[in-house]
């Protein structure tokens, strides 16, 4: 594909902005791939970084940054970024469609980790890493990475070995307390959904992501990939976001 900037596409006014939302043990730069398709379709394109310190105030960010942006959004989100996404736009008329990637689409009152034991499949727990961190006020919180060694086959097993060797070195942890914390909204009980599963999800398991989408009552599709599909199947990916933006934004 030829580099191509927004700058260069004048269509790009025409369209809604695509907001990026990653998830846990990866950051903005597993979205590249879908950054450079959606820009080529002239996308005003954003991919903030989530903190993934805790529920509530990784979905304060990231409303505070929805806050910033005028005119329609769609809001797309990977992994634990789904939870965020549905929780940080509540109330927000601007974003018109959800998109969830391998995503958790909690209901209130329940947490990422525990829709991810709901059904058999997730090989995640071996494989992580619990390293302290000093939280204010003195007290000591856990950050989880996935163990080097193991992150290509749990995380991203169909992306080029090299390249997962990468995104294993430059991972963000999650605070294990992120995983636990309940979520308290659900914005996909009044904003259209979207949602893709991987089928070779070792992470939230595919029974996982079908019960979600379905109760969510999303237009979903599957894609015989590995939870880091925004990396191993970029164009799959930005196929249904853009789905979502001809849909819901006119």
């Amino acid at each position: 594909m030829t580099r191509r900037t927004p700058a260069m596409n004048p269509t790009s006014q025409n369209k809604p902005t695509i907001m990026l939302v990653h998830g846990a043990f990866a950051d903005a730069s597993s979205w590249n791939g879908v950054v450079e398709r959606l820009q080529w379709d002239g996308y005003p394109v954003m991919a903030p970084a989530n903190p993934l310190r805790g529920l509530a105030s990784d979905a304060a960010y990231v409303r505070s940054v929805l806050d910033s942006v005028n005119g329609p959004v769609v809001l797309a989100g990977h992994s634990y970024g789904g939870a965020v996404i549905s929780q940080a736009a509540v109330g927000n008329p601007n974003v018109k469609a959800l998109v969830y990637i391998a995503a958790f689409i909690p209901e209130a009152g329940e947490s990422a980790r525990e829709l991810s034991n709901k059904f058999p499949g997730s090989t995640l727990g071996p494989t992580l890493n619990s390293v302290p961190f000093p939280l204010p006020g003195g007290d000591t919180g856990t950050d989880l990475y996935i163990k080097a060694d193991a992150f290509h086959g749990q995380f991203a097993a169909d992306v080029p070995e090299s390249v997962a060797g990468l995104m294993a070195a430059t991972q963000r942890p999650v605070a294990a307390s992120a995983l636990e914390e309940k979520a308290t909204e659900a914005a996909w009980k009044t904003i259209p959904s979207w949602s893709l599963i991987a089928t070779q999800d070792y992470n939230i398991p595919p029974a996982a992501q079908h019960f979600m989408a379905d109760r969510a009552h999303a237009h979903t599709v599957e894609v015989n990939a590995s939870h880091a599909v925004s990396v191993s199947r970029p164009a799959e990916v930005t196929r249904l976001i853009e789905q979502a933006a001809h849909t819901t934004v006119r």
